[in-house]
């Protein structure tokens, strides 16, 4: 494989190399930024909540304006990053995602602070696609490999810590420090990728997919709103499913121009190879098995068993902790595992995890909660240090910010997608079991119960003792975290299936897919 750079630079820099460790930390600290700009927000949506109001749904937004935005929008900006320069991206990207971020703070009322929250997520997608796709130009076989094994560990603990983070910043700080915290990361970022990343694009693309970008954003954007939407109006409401017929039809639609495009910004022949599809999954997954946690305990915590934000933030360590050593420890594994396994055994163990969770109600000390929570962060820690790597070695390195842009477009998109559907499906089970003793305003309370806003859904229903309502809550909370659970057991089995070949070397990979591209399975694209 050849790279192709403008100033004409080596094709790719060793690990060790001091230029190329600055790169590496420059997208490491986009990885962490990103996603702990979901995770903190759930432990301080209690607190931004008191301050500036909101009704439930619009503080549901306050967390998916973000997903969405960043989400929908990466195939276009990994696409974007391949014609017009990687690290043009990267570093357009971090200027307005810094920006939003700072304006955030300043945000007088929940409208003002969900559309900077979108903003802010288009910067993301940005920084996060130019990042990545430069990365894959720097290095090369192992040292590329280990290089995105890095930046996914580096993406996990900004997941996975951004609860704690953001309840010791809370409590010491207030909640506009949450966000002087990415700005930080970002600056950083921003000045090692001016001065040591170089510039490069992809010289055969031929302009962005203008089509596909537009109806993937558009019905994913739709399918979420619907689901975000159901809950409060009523699934059978015209609303609702008018957006989730349309969202169909849209991707549909999107399937349909994509496989007519010359220069697809989705490549759906990746899709024939089981690997990638594996990958995929396995990139999804987290989002029900782990990311959903990341938002709910801490509003639970904090909002219905009330905890203070750092005393909440200290009890989400035991989920977290395994990310600071298992991602590697599962790289180091591989030497007598295969990949498949380590990821198939590690997303069973999570399982085992949710479902010893599942058995402790809101009225348990806390501390009983530290063992379920270890389990599933062990449990998910285990294939995070491997899915970064496997997913960047199913395609030609010419087409990496393709590549990159759709494995973080199914992490970042799904875990958007999964926190409404886990949401909606939360605010169901509850309607359903106070709908007895709620009456007609048992789907209001149980948004407000879902939120962590307790004290509101007991003047609802004033009648009803508070103890009924944490039964509701609980027996809810009880069937989601089966639901979890069964889609974690169902992908465990899937993965180590479809990734049971991924020991094969980059090498051989990269070779099956060119092959794929001289049979035509790229829908008249011409081989690079």
């Amino acid at each position: 494989m050849i790279t192709h750079t403008e100033n004409n630079a080596p094709e790719t820099t060793p690990l060790t190399d001091p230029r190329g460790i600055y790169v590496l930390i420059a997208v490491c600290c986009v990885a962490i930024a990103t996603p702990f700009c979901f995770t903190g927000i759930a432990v301080g949506l209690p607190t931004i909540s008191r301050v500036i109001g909101g009704t439930p749904i619009q503080l549901n937004w306050a967390i998916n304006s973000f997903l969405l935005t960043f989400g929908s929008t990466l195939m276009a900006a990994g696409a974007l990053a391949d014609n017009y320069g990687r690290k043009r991206l990267l570093l357009t990207g971090l200027a307005i995602f810094g920006f939003f971020s700072v304006s955030l703070s300043f945000a007088v009322n929940i409208m003002w602070f969900d559309l900077l929250r979108a903003m802010q997520g288009l910067g993301a997608a940005g920084a996060f696609a130019g990042g990545f796709a430069s990365l894959a130009q720097e290095f090369d076989g192992t040292a590329r490999l280990r290089a995105f094994s890095i930046v996914g560990t580096s993406f996990g603990i900004g997941l996975a810590f951004g609860p704690v983070a953001a309840g010791w910043l809370i409590a010491h700080f207030g909640w506009q420090a949450i966000f002087v915290l990415v700005l930080m990361l970002s600056a950083i970022a921003l000045l090692f990728a001016a001065i040591f990343m170089r510039e490069s694009r992809d010289p055969d693309a031929s302009g962005l997919d203008w089509k596909g970008a537009v109806i993937f954003t558009l019905a994913l954007s739709a399918f979420t709103f619907g689901i975000i939407q159901g809950p409060e109006s009523g699934w059978s409401n015209p609303l609702v499913i008018g957006l989730l017929a349309g969202s169909a039809s849209l991707f549909v639609l999107f399937v349909l121009v994509e496989r007519a495009a010359k220069r697809p910004m989705l490549d759906l022949s990746l899709f024939l190879f089981p690997r990638f599809v594996g990958a995929q999954l396995l990139a999804i997954v987290p989002s029900f098995a782990f990311v959903a946690l990341l938002v709910l305990l801490p509003v639970r915590f904090i909002g219905i068993q009330g905890m203070s934000e750092f005393a909440a933030g200290q009890l989400m360590v035991a989920l977290s902790a395994p990310f600071l050593i298992l991602p590697i420890v599962s790289g180091l594994i591989t030497r007598w595992f295969a990949p498949a396994t380590i990821c198939g055994a590690g997303l069973a163990i999570s399982a085992a995890g949710l479902y010893w969770l599942s058995h402790f109600s809101v009225t348990t000390d806390p501390v009983a909660l530290i063992g379920p929570l270890l389990t599933i962060g062990v449990g998910i820690s285990l294939p995070w240090g491997l899915m970064d790597g496997l997913a960047v070695s199913v395609v030609p390195k010419e087409r990496a910010g393709m590549a990159t842009g759709i494995f973080s477009t199914s992490r970042v998109a799904g875990e958007g997608v999964a926190l409404a559907i886990v949401t909606a499906l939360f605010s169901a089970l509850i309607k359903t079991n106070l709908s007895t003793v709620a009456g007609s305003n048992a789907s209001a309370v149980a948004q407000r119960l879902v939120t962590g806003n307790l004290k509101e859904a007991s003047a609802l229903v004033a009648s009803v003792q508070r103890e009924t309502l944490l039964q509701g809550y609980d027996k809810g909370f009880t069937a989601t975290l089966w639901f979890l659970c069964g889609i974690t057991v169902l992908t465990a089995l899937i993965v180590f299936l479809f990734l049971g070949r991924s020991h094969e070397t980059v090498e051989n990979i990269e070779h099956e897919v060119d092959e794929a591209v001289r049979h035509g399975l790229h829908s008249g694209e011409k081989t690079p």
